[in-house]
């Protein structure tokens, strides 16, 4: 892998079970990525300075899990003109339901797109960034439809038993 192209940014290291999918994913698909922790609450400097300087440093994604009251994809989007892609992480007595709410309801003008609660949409969430890039790598995007092909041909597998 070469310089990070997806930043992969959680509130806690506790999100990091969950986030370890969109990891998987990335590595999968050989795109490098960054971890960064770093809460919009308890650091927001590091958020601040991170957002700010994402685009420079090269990252054209950046995945951002949070639980709870799950400001920091949003936190992000606000400063930054690259992709945010949400996922809300099941922390609290809620269930991620509150996190979800969070991410989704963003004010106009400031988007973050919003993946699913928890491991699916942490791997979702990393299959976006793949998409997104593979808009300009043409041997990611052969990948990815390979990716699809195989995971069709699975259940049609599954199917025929």
């Amino acid at each position: 892998m070469s310089r990070p192209l997806v930043a992969i940014v959680m509130g806690s290291e506790s999100d990091m079970p969950v986030m370890n999918e969109a990891t998987r994913i990335l590595e999968q698909f050989s795109v490098a990525y960054k971890l960064v922790v770093a809460s919009a609450h308890r650091s927001p400097h590091l958020v601040h300075e991170f957002a700010q300087g994402a685009e420079e440093a090269g990252l054209e994604v950046i995945i951002a899990g949070a639980g709870g009251a799950a400001h920091l994809p949003g936190v992000i989007a606000a400063e930054t003109v690259l992709p945010v892609i949400g996922v809300p992480i099941a922390s609290s007595p809620m269930k991620g339901l509150d996190s979800l709410l969070s991410i989704v309801q963003m004010p106009g003008g400031v988007p973050v797109a919003t993946m699913a609660i928890g491991t699916a949409g942490a791997r979702n969430a990393a299959l976006f960034a793949v998409q997104i890039l593979s808009r300009k790598d043409p041997s990611l995007l052969k990948r990815l439809r390979q990716y699809k092909d195989e995971m069709a041909e699975a259940i049609e597998k599954k199917n025929r038993k």
